[in-house]
């Protein structure tokens, strides 16, 4: 009786031991699949990260590119950033991201508040540049996943330093959804506004800017009381940018 016992367990105890290694092997290959796509999407990255430092070549985002594939409308103007008003840039900036200028695509002060708030339970709060966002839009996929902010970080860092602060800006107005199809300042100004982003005036500069966060449900033209008060700050804001837009230098008036 007692040997029937211990060959009972011995044979559970072997069975676990190969769901054990079973597991094992899977997961390895698991990792080893999760490796080689983040390194395809990065190789992939830096080769289109180098062709878009090129002012002649227009990107597309990845939403821009899934609407064309299932054949939904793309509304895109794409429009250099001297053409854009200056206040619509500085309005976006200081809505999105007020210390564009002081860091190389990273908020890491931020980053750190963000962790030290995660591992306490407590609500976090977003701590995307608007290079994290751009590198998102144009190679990545939306959506919270801690995968895709992991790639964002290394990618946000690469193309800030290959394009600079005003070639970033440029990229990122001209790849922002507006709305459902829209994309770009350009569209977003002739559709919300029926003006071009040029002659925007700083109340619809905020409207459009404080809109991006969730553009879907937040329209620039129809804005209702609390995204007003919003846009009235972002436009007290934008008047009073000065140093935290000096890395741009002079673009459109």
């Amino acid at each position: 009786m007692k040997k029937s016992k211990l060959t009972f367990w011995k044979r559970i105890r072997r069975f676990g031991i190969r769901v054990l290694q079973f597991l094992f092997v899977r997961l390895r290959f698991v990792l080893r699949l999760i490796l080689m796509i983040a390194a395809m999407l990065i190789l992939v990255s830096v080769v289109l990260t180098l062709l878009y430092s090129s002012t002649s070549i227009n990107p597309v985002s990845t939403l821009m590119a899934a609407r064309f594939v299932s054949g939904k409308p793309v509304d895109r103007k794409w429009v250099k950033l001297d053409d854009i008003n200056v206040v619509l840039v500085h309005s976006v900036m200081m809505s999105e991201d007020a210390k564009f200028c002081a860091h190389n695509g990273i908020d890491f002060a931020a980053l750190n508040q963000v962790i030290d708030s995660a591992l306490k339970g407590e609500k976090t709060r977003g701590a995307s540049t608007l290079s994290m966002q751009t590198v998102k839009n144009l190679y990545l996929w939306p959506g919270r996943s801690y995968f895709r902010k992991l790639l964002e970080l290394p990618l946000a860092l690469m193309t800030d330093y290959v394009w600079g602060k005003r070639r970033m800006i440029e990229i990122y107005l001209n790849i922002a959804e507006w709305g459902d199809g829209i994309f770009g300042i350009e569209s977003a100004s002739q559709h919300y506004f029926r003006r071009s982003s040029k002659k925007l005036n700083a109340r619809q500069s905020a409207l459009l800017a404080v809109a991006l966060p969730n553009p879907k449900w937040r329209n620039a033209a129809r804005a209702s009381k609390n995204l007003k008060r919003l846009a009235r700050k972002i436009e007290r804001r934008a008047f009073r940018s000065g140093a935290y837009v000096k890395c741009l230098g002079k673009t459109g008036e």
